[in-house]
């Protein structure tokens, strides 16, 4: 990250000013809730924040020690997301093998792949190498209940929350200018935009939301709500344009781009939840659930955030 320029003083005053004024509301309302209800709303309102401050001391910290210090973080998160989503479905004795090796071989693997740069490996390691091995392994246990099921589930882990996300600190491996930012401003313009999104959508929906876009799957995300939190974050997007190569006009449109693939991403996870029976992936995030509650719309516009810019912004 580069700390003397101009345009990183300007991100650190405007998110840790909304951050300051997030908390300042918070603590004004909580003296003048009254009722258990409101009371309540305002708890987890404050919940929300203070985890917010949290995340973003820890991305903002990673960011600042560079490409080492981001692939570090990013492999935590996808640990911990892979911990929850193999958690939440069912696994069976005969798995076991291929669990430990999609924990302690593939995962670190594919984030060491990372580190070195290695595209040509990094791109094709999980899709390829590490969906034939999973039921090689399975296979070992000679269980046959639902081989095919268990299968796809740990290949479908892998695939989302190990190689969809190590797309974000492989962004800081791209040779693309100008960057006024460093390398840390295209990772922090996905996160804003992605998260910004969902905040947004959120907002938008509670004033004035009415007709649910799929309410079996999520009955609080209407159309409403989408429609308003996707042109508002893309406008703010292309209002970050300089923390890309981009001009104003291409980051409002990679910008919606990332907002319709971040709701699809959060739509998909919904309907693993749904079909699960569970409301949240876990508690790690208090006020937001787990990680994978946190990252789910993150899992599919990193990947295809990446490849926009490696294919039509980066240089040879």
């Amino acid at each position: 990250m580069n700390w003397s320029s101009p345009v990183t003083h300007h991100v650190l005053l405007v998110v840790f000013g909304v951050l300051g004024i997030s908390s300042l509301i918070g603590l004004i309302l909580s003296k003048r809730a009254t009722t258990d209800a409101g009371r309540a709303t305002v708890a987890n309102l404050n919940a929300r924040t203070n985890s917010w401050w949290v995340m973003v001391l820890v991305i903002f910290s990673a960011l600042a020690l560079g490409s080492i210090g981001t692939t570090i973080i990013f492999a935590l998160v996808s640990f911990l997301a892979l911990r929850e989503f193999l958690t939440v479905t069912p696994t069976r004795s005969a798995d076991h093998a291929a669990l430990f090796v999609s924990f302690f071989m593939v995962l670190p693997y594919q984030f060491w792949l990372v580190h070195t740069q290695w595209y040509g490996m990094f791109v094709i390691m999980i899709p390829v190498y590490a969906f034939v091995l999973i039921p090689m392994l399975a296979t070992l246990g000679g269980d046959v209940t639902d081989f095919l099921e268990r299968s796809a589930r740990t290949q479908w882990g892998l695939m989302v929350c190990v190689y969809f996300i190590s797309h974000i600190p492989m962004l800081m491996s791209l040779k693309v200018e100008p960057l006024r930012m460093g390398p840390a401003g295209p990772v922090l313009f996905l996160i804003a935009v992605t998260q910004g999104s969902d905040v947004f959508q959120y907002v938008w929906g509670k004033l004035c939301g009415k007709r649910p876009i799929v309410p079996k799957l999520s009955p609080k995300k209407t159309v409403e709500g989408f429609v308003g939190g996707v042109l508002t974050a893309s406008v703010v997007g292309a209002c970050m344009f300089r923390l890309t190569p981009f001009n104003p006009w291409q980051a409002g449109l990679v910008a919606l781009l990332l907002c319709i693939t971040g709701f699809f991403g959060g739509l998909v996870m919904s309907a693993i939840k749904r079909a699960r029976g569970i409301k949240d992936w876990g508690t790690l995030i208090e006020g937001h659930g787990g990680m994978m509650d946190r990252i789910d719309s993150l899992c599919f516009s990193a990947p295809v955030y990446f490849h926009v810019l490696r294919y039509f912004f980066a240089k040879d």
